[in-house]
């Protein structure tokens, strides 16, 4: 076989294609005999030719797994001790890298088994070697044998990390510099013990240092190797970084800014600082860097990016990114220079540093949003004034940083609606269709939130989108449509007379098949679904078939974005129909599981180290051998995931809105979302965490109706609570998280204590564990240096956990008492005074719900608390004060006399919020609250003859009606006792009496109450009143007669 076998491998070699590919053919027939190995080990020894040698060693690399175990031990050991010659002997360097290769291959198999005992000690013996090509390939195998016996070095860990220190310091040798690089890679990847790890701290001057030699002889490749390590060391919990962090960043700004290097290389550098905001922030705030790399990311905003390059490593994009993820980690340290930034070049001669200065606004609005609505008229003016700039990029750039106020900034935003509105109407008669695109989307973001302040503006806005709908290319009647169903969100019912236009013309758009068009047809599927929402169910019912059917034509259509929508349609229709949309559920239920059980389209990358010579990568290859193979890149087709996504969202408004008539579904739904809250992408998680919810509620209603069902509600309702233990507990995913806390709550409260009362300790456990901090989803972003007092309030996790305490005193009452005993100190440490202002108006109003539902127990805590809630009375934030107006109320209704003796300091501090300081009338209406409470509690100790004046000045309630209960239950109670001190101001209490009996949104329950006490004012007074009733509008004159109890 040897020497036929060797003139194959020359054959192989030749230039002639047809000559290649039958030695190809042959070579591959030879290579069923595991005698192929001893061959090609001797052509991998004799060959005269390095090109021979090469591919020999190439090819047993490739072979040697499927007859290794069919070898004799004599074999073998020739095997290895040829390998180890070719390694140690072999001049051409090709060569070498090829051998020590196959000897990575072999090590997988024989070093685990005891079968190659000097394998390492020879290693270490020739990385000491005098020869530099020696040094190398020992580097090179202690790279690649990372990947196949990576634990075999475990002994050896200190002894190899000194090595690879030394050889990385080496100054004669640059190959041997790089080769110890790629092997710092390589053991980092498979070291996961922190205190190994942390020893690689010392290793970052030298990586660096190597790293800049690399780019400065161009190569690059080699340098990347560096960024993978500061990736790993990034990612890692373990405080690895130290001091360290400044010369990764300033070695990665250089990069950054080199625009000689590849745009890969570039990206990765950019990357690097992307992921330090993300994971080590605090580090970077500790080292004031934010401003350095501010000083560097902003002027890339400005840089034009090659029209052949990727957009994904555009340098501009990549540095949106990178402030984006520090403005949402350290708003305060990213607003003022960004802002500075913005301001500087607002006016800039060069068109790119105009754009740049507004997309840095809009890119910094998601993190920095208190800052930002502090500073809003001036940024609002700037950006304004973008959008009348002569350049079409500055224009473009204002609409998208508009748009992105509009999403983020709200309601502040919503009220500079005057100015903002007329300069969007302008933009969107742009003449370029790109500013006229993002000026849809600004308007689509602005309106959505604008509630009833958009009336006075939606004839003009239904006229210019109607119009350009009809006339607009494609790409704009999409952005328009998408602008057109937010008008009428807002709009509600206004939008009616709109409606039949507007559904006429998304019908015509639903029936579009061609490709080019299938954007336009998602946008109006989802335009219909919201606008039947607000034409209401009485006019939608007789024309819905039709829109139905043509969505369900369309989920057949290949177009993964228009299935998405289409499930959001559905959706819509389910909740407006209610048990009316029962008879689509055979239709339209099959669509969501053929979505929800589609493969999600992973993509794997195989980075496969082949040798890079002519022909060599269509040399045979077994299917079952890619030891050496690493996956370096995972992508996901995002379609299918955002398609499943709104699946299973669908799964679970279906069972929401049609109850029973989904019991048919319960069963093959409940297997999906118990499948999807446990699925790789949070977005899929987070709607299964929802849904499941639904589903529950459905099989609660089911079960109310047929007794067999209540066994099964128990049952999944079990299941149900283990996955929220299980998200609270493990999930990285904050939103889910959150979610998973929201639905349990929900669970206390509609269910009761006897369904969820095994759960409580646990779901207590696990409450106490999120306020801690020591969740998984907390656990990501943790650094070296988190500073626990100053970090921004996390909005949504953080309101989510504490709105679970409410729900337990809401189930339990007083027995909450010795849970919330664990989760007070937890609880309150997010009041402290260095916390955020969200932080601390989360606490008081939890504590206040907390008060209210489990009653007589708080008063241990009154003297822990009152300080806090007295405090925040006076804070400049109205949240803030009204909910502290609430708990105040609160405490000293379920404190009793545990409260009394704060009673002179509480009526102090609430004095000013009846003054005309006062702007927010829900403040006014929490201070009137906690005064009633203070009052039916003590009335003794208070101060009547001063308090009701000021009292009743407020009223009635004008914006907080879940006071009205305590305020007119108190002035009642005053009235119906015949109380002196009340007496005097009967004209003030008709006045408010008469308010509360017209008022549309007060409770019967109220007014009723009023009633009662409007009758008895008549009785001790008799004719009195009527100079009283005469001067009220008669309809206020009727509305009293009308709630008076009839004799």
């Amino acid at each position: 076989m040897a020497q036929s076998l060797e003139l194959l491998l020359i054959q192989f070699l030749m230039p002639d294609n047809d000559a290649r590919r039958q030695a190809e053919d042959q070579i591959n027939r030879l290579a069923k005999d595991p005698q192929v190995v001893p061959a090609l080990v001797q052509h991998l020894r004799t060959a005269k030719t390095p090109n021979v040698r090469q591919l020999s060693a190439v090819l047993l690399r490739k072979k040697i797994t499927r007859h290794w175990g069919k070898l004799s031990p004599q074999l073998r050991q020739m095997v290895k001790q040829s390998l180890i010659d070719s390694i140690t002997m072999e001049h051409s360097a090709p060569v070498r890298k090829a051998s020590a290769n196959v000897v990575s291959i072999i090590a997988k198999y024989a070093v685990p088994a005891g079968e190659w005992p000097d394998l390492l000690p020879f290693l270490f013996h020739i990385s000491q070697s005098t020869q530099e090509e020696h040094r190398e390939v020992a580097l090179i195998l202690f790279s690649s044998l990372t990947e196949t016996i990576g634990n075999s070095f475990r002994p050896h860990f200190a002894s190899l990390q000194s090595l690879l220190l030394k050889c990385l310091q080496e100054e004669t040798s640059s190959r041997v510099r790089k080769a110890s690089l790629k092997a710092v890679g390589s053991f980092l990847e498979v070291t996961h013990d922190e205190a190994e790890v942390i020893i690689f701290r010392e290793f970052i001057p030298s990586i660096l240092a190597v790293s800049r030699q690399c780019l400065a002889s161009g190569e690059e490749d080699v340098a990347m190797i560096a960024f993978e390590i500061f990736d790993d060391l990034i990612e890692s919990p373990a405080p690895l970084l130290g001091e360290a962090v400044k010369s990764i960043v300033q070695f990665s700004l250089e990069v950054c800014v080199s625009t000689n290097l590849e745009s890969n290389t570039r990206h990765q550098a950019i990357q690097i600082i992307s992921w330090l905001a993300r994971y080590k922030s605090s580090s970077l705030k500790k080292y004031k860097l934010v401003g350095p790399i501010l000083q560097v990311m902003c002027p890339l905003l400005a840089e034009s990016s090659n029209s052949d390059e990727d957009d994904d490593l555009a340098s501009d994009r990549a540095a949106a990114e990178v402030i984006d993820t520090i403005a949402m980690n350290l708003p305060k340290q990213v607003f003022p220079p960004v802002f500075e930034f913005a301001s500087f070049n607002s006016q800039n001669g060069n068109p790119k540093f105009r754009e740049a200065s507004v997309t840095a606004l809009g890119v910094i609005s998601e993190g920095c949003v208190s800052l930002m609505k502090d500073e809003l008229e001036p940024v609002l003016h700037l950006v304004l004034g973008s959008l009348r700039d002569p350049e079409q990029m500055v224009r473009g750039a204002a609409s998208f940083a508009l748009g992105q106020f509009a999403e983020h900034l709200q309601p502040d935003i919503a009220s500079h609606h005057g100015i903002v509105i007329p300069c969007i109407l302008d933009a969107l008669e742009d003449a370029s269709d790109e500013v006229k695109e993002k000026s849809y989307y600004a308007l689509a973001a602005f309106c959505e939130e604008m509630g009833g302040d958009i009336l006075p503006y939606l004839d003009p806005l239904m006229v210019k989108l109607v119009g350009s709908l009809r006339s607009s290319p494609r790409n704009l009647q999409e952005t328009c449509m998408s602008a057109m169903g937010s008008v009428a969100s807002a709009a509600e019912k206004a939008f009616f007379p709109y409606a039949e236009r507007v559904l006429e013309l998304t019908k015509h758009f639903m029936v579009l098949t061609a490709d080019e068009d299938l954007r336009s047809r998602t946008r109006a599927t989802e335009l219909a679904g919201i606008v039947a929402m607000t034409v209401g169910r009485e006019k939608m019912e007789p024309i819905i078939p039709a829109f139905i059917e043509a969505a369900i034509a369309g989920f057949h259509l290949e177009f993964s974005e228009l299935r998405e929508y289409t499930h959001g349609f559905f959706s819509n229709v389910a909740e407006l129909l209610g048990n009316g949309f029962g008879q689509y559920l055979p239709h339209v239920v099959p669509l969501a599981f053929a979505s929800c059980n589609l493969d999600d389209g992973s993509a794997v990358d195989i980075d496969d180290p082949n040798e890079e010579i002519h022909g060599f990568s269509s040399a045979s290859s077994d299917d079952d051998t890619n030891d050496e193979a690493r996956v370096r890149n995972v992508s996901v087709r995002t379609g299918v995931l955002d398609e499943k996504a709104s699946a299973t969202q669908a799964l679970g408004l279906f069972a929401l809105h049609t109850k029973i008539l989904y019991a048919p579904y319960i069963d093959d739904t409940w297997n999906i979302l118990v499948r999807h809250s446990t699925y790789f992408h949070e977005d899929v998680r987070l709607q299964a965490i929802i849904s499941l919810k639904y589903i529950l509620t459905a099989v609660h209603e089911i079960s109310r109706i047929h007794n067999e069902g209540i066994s099964k509600f128990k049952e999944v309702l079990d299941i149900a609570l283990n996955i929220y233990l299980k998200a609270m507990s493990e999930d990285d995913d904050k939103e889910v998280v959150a979610q998973a806390c929201t639905s349990v709550a929900d669970i206390l409260v509609e269910f009761g204590y006897s369904s969820v009362e095994a759960y409580i300790p646990s779901l207590v456990k696990a409450t106490s564990i999120l306020l801690r901090g020591e969740s998984s989803c907390q656990q990501i972003e943790t650094d070296d240096e988190n500073d626990e007092d100053d970090a921004e309030h996390d909005e949504l996790l953080m309101d989510a956990v504490s709105d679970m305490l409410p729900a337990f005193a809401k189930v339990l009452g007083v027995q909450f008492a010795p849970f919330f005993s664990q989760l007070f100190e937890p609880l309150i440490k997010y009041a402290k005074p260095s916390r955020p202002a969200q932080s601390k108006t989360m606490v008081v109003a939890t504590l206040a719900e907390v008060a209210q539902n489990m009653g007589a127990p708080i008063a241990s805590y009154i003297d822990s608390v009152m300080p806090l809630v007295l405090k925040e009375l006076g804070s400049p934030e109205a949240t803030n004060r009204r909910n502290a107006a609430f708990c105040v109320g609160e405490l000293c209704k379920n404190g009793d006399d545990a409260a009394l003796k704060y009673y002179s300091d509480i009526l102090s501090r609430l004095y000013p919020l009846f003054g005309e300081s006062e702007t927010d009338n829900a403040v006014k209406d929490n201070a009137a609250g906690a005064v009633a409470r203070m009052i039916l509690v003590h009335p003794e100790s208070i101060i009547l003859n001063q308090v009701l004046p000021v009292f009743l000045r407020v009223l009635p309630l004008k914006e907080d009606y879940e006071e009205a209960i305590a305020v007119y239950g108190c002035i009642c109670s005053l009235v119906l006792s015949s109380n002196p001190q009340i007496l005097p101001f009967v004209p003030q209490l008709v006045n408010i009496f008469a308010q509360v009996a017209v008022s549309p949104v007060e409770t019967p329950e109220v007014k009723m109450q009023i009633g009662r006490a409007f009758s008895h004012l008549i009785s001790l007074h008799g004719q009195q009143m009527q100079p009283l009733l005469s001067n009220l509008p008669p309809a206020h004159v009727n509305a009293l007669a009308a709630v008076v109890p009839k004799s």
